[in-house]
């Protein structure tokens, strides 16, 4: 729990309030995996929770929320009906998320909130790749298959 980052976290979640976010997030993930359209039945439910989730995650992270984990591996398993997603996927993702966040905080999207955002964007990066392995290693035939 870091109580410096969450003030920071939540202050830019307040500045960007009212923008919609998730609009330029998947159209530049979209340019960067224009193959990923296809597996989104409904890219407007999608995204919004995929956004929601993201930015929940990772303030979570900040504030030292016990939730984080079981929800970063569950998200990991249901992911697995979508193939083998590789893990450049996430992380771009996570990195378009806080960089379209701090697009939206404008003069509010300090260098405070930038480090924290990074900060548990990467330990929320470092969460997925630990899901994974241990999906593998207790369900080996049906864990996610790994795309480095």
């Amino acid at each position: 729990m870091i109580p410096a980052d969450a003030a920071a976290m939540e202050a830019s979640l307040i500045a960007a309030a009212g923008a919609d976010i998730r609009l330029p997030l998947f159209e530049r993930f979209f340019a960067a995996f224009p193959e990923r359209r296809a597996s989104f039945i409904s890219v407007d439910a999608a995204s919004r929770r995929m956004t929601d989730e993201t930015l929940d995650m990772m303030l979570g992270l900040a504030k030292g929320e016990g939730w984080v984990w079981p929800l970063v591996t569950e998200l990991v398993f249901t992911h697995r009906s979508y193939g083998a997603l590789p893990i450049a996927e996430y992380d771009a993702f996570i990195d378009m998320t806080v960089d379209e966040l701090g697009k939206a905080a404008g003069t509010e999207w300090t260098v405070e909130a930038k480090s924290a955002w990074q900060r548990h964007a990467d330990a929320l990066k470092a969460m997925i790749r630990k899901a994974r392995k241990e999906w593998k290693s207790a369900m080996p035939a049906g864990a996610p298959q790994l795309a480095e």
